[in-house]
């Protein structure tokens, strides 16, 4: 597979993509009798809307951004009723969404969402990384250390925020965007670095965001500011 350049990618035409995707999807949404076909169509929904507000953040439009991420998040909450069990990845989308939005209140009706889903009893990896992020969205830093022990660098990023521990924060952040940067395939084919960017949102409420600069970022992130 091609690895995407980001400096070189249209932009507009991976909006126009996401939107003519979402379209698509949204006319071809089963009803509620089919429950199963309707929560993966929901979720895939939720993708493209994802995958649209991140093209427009890449083009420095963050309030047209912030309604597609809203419209994620919708997407991928109402999958996720008829969701194999442990689909943690809803949840984790909706936040993620809702953060990339500027959206806290939602973000935060999102997270307690999610621990009252049970994130805090999951036990898989993707479980403590939905309860950890849930905490931290909500604040709850002490609680949220509990949960970050998820075996790669986003979880220790979680870790550090939660312990307010900046120096280590900015060096697990960067492995993130390592991550990022050095890989084929990204969601909906979108070459954004979209956890880093939360990563950002949520440290910088805690005054530790880290000076990062990647074509995997939108300018907006380079100086520090959330999106």
């Amino acid at each position: 597979m091609r690895r995407p350049d980001p400096q070189r990618e249209d932009w507009a035409a991976h909006l126009a993509r996401e939107e003519a995707r979402y379209q698509d999807g949204e006319a071809r949404l089963p009803n509620a009798e089919d429950a199963d076909a309707r929560q993966r169509q929901l979720t895939r929904l939720g993708n493209a809307a994802g995958g649209a507000g991140l093209a427009l953040l890449m083009q420095g439009k963050a309030a047209e951004a912030a309604d597609w991420f809203r419209r994620a998040a919708e997407r991928y909450r109402e999958s996720f009723a008829d969701a194999p069990p442990g689909s943690w990845g809803r949840p984790i989308g909706a936040m993620k969404a809702l953060v990339l939005a500027g959206d806290w209140p939602g973000a935060e009706e999102a997270a307690r969402w999610a621990l009252d889903a049970g994130a805090e009893e999951a036990d898989s990896p993707i479980g403590r990384y939905a309860a950890a992020l849930a905490l931290l969205v909500l604040g709850r830093r002490a609680e949220a250390r509990v949960h970050t022990d998820c075996p790669t660098a986003v979880g220790d990023a979680l870790a550090f925020i939660a312990a307010g521990d900046v120096l280590s924060y900015q060096i697990a952040v960067e492995s993130v965007l390592e991550s990022f940067e050095t890989r084929e395939e990204y969601l909906e084919d979108i070459p954004v670095a979209d956890t880093v960017l939360v990563l950002q949102a949520l440290a910088e409420r805690e005054g530790m965001v880290a000076e990062l600069s990647s074509p995997l970022l939108p300018p907006s992130s380079e100086d520090g500011a959330a999106p």
